[in-house]
């Protein structure tokens, strides 16, 4: 049993040595000298300074979260530049924190950085998170969303139809209607043209993403079961 457990702790050094494109001599001190070798090989290489820091710092982080936030906002008092706040403003959005997130974001969009295309986006999907559906539209009005930030298109087309712009919302939700992807965005774009009293369309919508799915191997079935069952209902329900 200790046989192969060596084996094993021999063949994942020599198997981090050739990843990470480590010095060669490692090969020979992890088999030639197999026990001290390998084990000197994993504190010198895989368990070193660098990661202990980085995983004391995820610990703090859980036990401390906020911990980031403070640093971050001495850094800033100590310095009011652009990167530092952005810097605050993704940790406070990473941390859901929207309210907050979006007051560095826009502490950020001043002087040459008042048009920056990516703090904008940043903000923008703040402000979706906090309902200000009037500031998505204005922020997404500023950007090329259609070929630097495909990602903000879905909430674009929500906050346009949230406000009334319901012609110009179709045209944003459309643009998510990619065959054999963005099932999640399609199955909404169906339940807008539903709202709209557009079932025909609907229903075309509903049967591409019920047939892709048909036609799917098992692991990805499982992955769209939720949205094929909605999406089988809302066809039969038209």
């Amino acid at each position: 049993m200790f046989y192969y457990l060596l084996i094993a702790f021999q063949a994942f050094c020599i198997f981090h040595v050739y990843k990470i494109r480590n010095d060669s001599y490692w090969y020979f001190v992890i088999f030639f000298v197999p026990i001290i070798g390998a084990t000197v090989y994993v504190f010198s290489q895989v368990i070193n300074k660098n990661n202990l820091i980085s995983i004391g710092e995820k610990i703090t982080t859980i036990f401390d979260p906020n911990k980031e936030v403070r640093t971050l906002k001495k850094k800033l008092s100590l310095s009011d530049t652009f990167q530092n706040n952005i810097n605050l403003a993704n940790t406070y959005k990473n941390n859901n924190d929207f309210t907050n997130a979006v007051l560095y974001y826009e502490k950020a969009l001043t002087g040459r950085f008042k048009n920056n295309s990516y703090t904008l986006n940043e903000a923008l999907k703040c402000y979706y998170q906090i309902n200000k559906y009037d500031k998505v539209i204005d922020y997404a009005s500023k950007i090329n969303i259609d070929q630097s930030f495909s990602d903000s298109i879905f909430i674009y087309a929500i906050a346009l139809e949230k406000c009334g712009y319901f012609e110009n919302a179709e045209v944003q939700f459309r643009k998510t209607n990619v065959r054999y992807s963005n099932y999640a965005e399609r199955l909404e774009l169906s339940k807008f043209l539903i709202r709209r009293n557009n079932k025909e369309d609907a229903k075309i919508v509903l049967n591409e993403i019920i047939s892709e799915i048909n036609n799917m191997i098992d692991t990805n079935k499982r992955k769209y079961k939720i949205i094929y069952k909605e999406s089988k209902s809302l066809f039969i329900g038209i």
